[in-house]
């Protein structure tokens, strides 16, 4: 927000300047066009200062006409308002009708339409839309570090969510507070937010990393919370139970891992296969405890799942942990 002010500023600045040695008027006005024009990311300014000019052209254009025909009346600017501001936003140009506004109530105060006055404005447009511009493509705050601390942030938070799991399929009295899996859930969202803020300011070559990476790591949040709620009808101590916790225990390291790993899914197939050649639960309570395992053990395959899939999409240029 600090930088974005910085920007700000100096978009301003430099905006009246250019009007005062154009002999635009009022100078003013540039500035005010300027601080409208500066947004958070590189494409986001290129796409605001289109619709920007667009909107204020055509703004300009039905303004001179209802002047031209009833006038520089007040109520004139109603009529304005009414038939210009609905097409705008009919065309996806409504985030121009406060620069467009501006241009118009110029022309307004001017009380008059000629070549020069029109002129003017055009010029007020392409000073103060120009200069936002050309400050938000020189500079965009590097997003690498950011991106980098909820990575580890979520990692970290994964791996201590299974090692949790771990201890309780050994101990189903263990207790957990869950508060890694509420720190994963917000380190996702705000990941993904800054990732696609990334992204809209690398104008060419698009980066894919930090969006498929975040994009894999909340699908693979959706499958540990199922997880959870498998995990949570294992009430009794069974020697499968421990079995598939150490499958978790490992997990909990391979998570950190820079490529995917794939022995816990190797480990996660020879264990199923044994399963099936166990002997069947004596009791109800047995029978209920190994049908949540074997739920666990399903979504434990879907979040390798995820892992292996998404990280084909990026073997060429990184690798995704699983």
């Amino acid at each position: 927000m600090g930088i974005r002010i910085v920007k700000t500023a100096l978009a301003a600045i430099a905006a009246i300047y250019t009007a005062v040695y154009l002999g635009l008027e009022p100078p003013l006005g540039a500035g005010i066009l300027a601080i409208l024009g500066v947004e958070v990311t590189r494409m986001k300014g290129l796409k605001s200062a289109f619709v920007r000019f667009v909107a204020s052209v055509l703004g300009l254009f039905f303004a001179s006409f209802i002047f031209t025909v009833f006038g520089f009346h007040i109520w004139a600017v109603a009529i304005f308002i009414l038939l210009t501001f609905p097409v705008l936003s009919r065309f996806q140009l409504k985030d121009g009708i406060v620069t467009s506004s501006v241009i118009v109530f110029h022309l307004f105060d001017r009380a008059e339409v000629t070549t020069d006055v029109i002129a003017n404005e055009i010029l007020l447009l392409i000073a103060g839309l120009g200069w936002a511009t050309l400050v938000n493509i020189a500079y965009m705050p590097k997003d690498e570090r950011r991106l980098s601390s909820y990575r580890s942030q979520l990692e970290q938070s994964f791996g201590v969510i299974f090692k949790e799991m771990s201890l309780t399929l050994r101990n189903p009295e263990h207790v957990w507070n869950g508060g890694e899996l509420l720190e994963a859930i917000q380190a996702v969202e705000e990941g993904a937010q800054q990732s696609a803020r990334n992204r809209e300011n690398r104008l060419w070559g698009g980066e894919t990393y930090w969006p498929t990476y975040f994009e894999m790591r909340r699908q693979q949040l959706d499958s540990i919370q199922q997880m959870l709620v498998s995990l949570a009808c294992v009430f009794e101590e069974v020697p499968q139970a421990a079995m598939i916790a150490e499958l978790f225990e490992r997990l909990s390291g391979d998570v950190k891992s820079d490529v995917y790993e794939g022995s816990v899914e190797v480990s996660l197939n020879r264990l199923s296969e044994s399963f099936r050649t166990m002997e069947l639960p004596k009791s109800r309570d047995e029978f209920e405890v190994r049908a949540a395992l074997r739920m666990l053990l399903h979504e434990l395959e879907r979040y390798l799942a995820i892992a292996k899939r998404l990280k084909k999409r990026k073997v060429l240029t990184s690798e995704l942990r699983p």
